[in-house]
């Protein structure tokens, strides 16, 4: 599940727990909104700590000077000849 999942899970639970008023009888909708909007916030820490470990930094590279001593044509180092 993604970001935009865990999201969604948030705002269907918050929509459950405080603009419905609608009374089913055996199912508590406060407490599922609620359940849903902790799972959503559980995702989403979840997926932003798993996001924060898969960043790589790469160093700049510096380019290497090439001042025609050591020509790098492939044939010069003694390699197919």
């Amino acid at each position: 599940m993604g970001l935009g999942g865990c999201i969604i899970l948030i705002a269907v639970g918050a929509i459950l727990t405080f603009a419905t008023d609608w009374d089913m009888q055996g199912v508590n909708l406060d407490l599922v909104g609620i359940i849903l909007m902790i799972v959503g916030l559980i995702g989403v820490t979840t997926f932003s700590s798993i996001a924060r470990r898969r960043r790589v930094v790469v160093p700049p590279t510096t380019p290497v000077a090439n001042d025609g001593r050591h020509p790098r044509d492939g044939y010069s180092d003694g390699y197919g000849v």
